[in-house]
């Protein structure tokens, strides 16, 4: 009889690394998390990892079959090499080549990929993909920047070299604040968590904003989360960030939907305990600038001249774990196994 098949999926960010051993038919099986020592430079990065999946590899191999390792780390990357290209959370690392280096260190093979990529893939395969019954899909991740990751049948588009979907740079106002990667006015600069954060500091600094100036009094280190709960609450100010967050998202939204004309574009990260405060802008502007979203707009008939087929743009399903689970997923997708679970989160 055949043993099971488990996978190990690692999710590499600026903060934390973790690592999981996963089956399709139980879901995780064991995580581990532990700080991502990037001060400490890259071969302790790369240690910790091998260390993590050796440890998963001795306590899962001798009940079932291991299907492949994959790596999600943050971008931009070069693929199949898993080369950093100066990734601009982890300074110090760029030219590592991750894939090789954690090869090496195992003695087993191993995949890298872009973490929103495998966002991306475990909504397609098990979140809101599945439930609207679609295997394409453009995923968003709000968090410290603006990821992105495309799906198309199933499969991961990782483009010429695996640097396709980076929407976060794309220009949303060619006059804007400056960029990390060098440009303008990128989505990643008006629409993430960061950018939520700058903005407020910028109101309180004009002096024009009593509600956020006293939650900074209240606490100087105050997170965009605490800034949601201030415009939920009705503050005038707080409430014109998330407009224009939503107003950004929605001038890049429009762009992709015209551009690759999928059925479902989802939206992830920290920011999207906010989405009920930033999607009336951003339905706004994609009505408004996207002819392809006014024919698809699920709220048109076809009586009303609507198309047959839906546009539809939702808020993610799987939260923080998305991308680690992802990465788990990874070697099913690939090899053309099931990997579908009751049992996933």
């Amino acid at each position: 009889m055949t043993a099971a098949r488990y996978s190990i999926g690692v999710d590499f960010g600026g903060t934390n690394l973790r690592i999981a051993a996963y089956s399709p038919s139980s879901g995780f099986l064991e995580t581990i998390q532990i700080p991502a020592r990037v001060q400490a430079g890259r071969d302790a990065v790369v240690g910790d990892m091998c260390s993590g999946i050796r440890k998963l590899v001795d306590l899962h191999s001798s009940k079932f079959e291991l299907r492949g390792i994959a790596i999600g780390s943050p971008g931009p990357l070069e693929l199949p090499e898993g080369r950093l290209r100066n990734p601009p959370n982890l300074p110090g690392f760029d030219g590592l080549e991750l894939r090789s280096a954690v090869q090496e260190g195992l003695g087993l093979p191993v995949v890298v990929e872009n973490d929103a990529n495998l966002a991306a893939l475990a909504e397609c395969v098990v979140g809101k993909g599945k439930k609207l019954g679609v295997n394409s899909l453009l995923m968003l991740t709000l968090g410290t920047g603006v990821g992105s990751g495309i799906v198309l049948n199933g499969k991961i588009w990782d483009g010429m070299n695996g640097m396709a979907g980076e929407i976060g740079h794309n220009t949303i106002y060619a006059d804007g604040v400056l960029c990390l990667c060098g440009n303008h006015g990128c989505l990643e600069v008006v629409a993430s968590a960061t950018a939520v954060r700058r903005r407020a500091a910028e109101m309180i600094a004009e002096g024009s904003s009593l509600g956020l100036a006293a939650l900074e009094k209240k606490n100087p280190n105050f997170t965009p989360r605490e800034i949601s709960e201030l415009a939920f609450a009705g503050d005038r100010d707080a409430r014109k960030i998330f407009h224009e967050v939503g107003r950004a998202l929605g001038i890049g939204m429009a762009a992709a939907v015209n551009a690759f004309n999928l059925p479902l574009y989802v939206v992830g990260g920290g920011l999207i305990n906010s989405w009920d405060l930033f999607a009336p802008a951003l339905f706004d502007e994609l009505r408004h600038r996207s002819y392809v979203y006014r024919l698809t707009d699920p709220e048109r008939s076809v009586e009303a001249g609507g198309s047959p087929s839906k546009t539809y743009v939702m808020p993610a399903e799987l939260g923080p774990e998305a991308g680690l689970l992802g990465a788990c997923l990874l070697p099913f997708t690939m090899s053309g196994d099931s990997a579908e679970s009751g049992k996933t989160i």
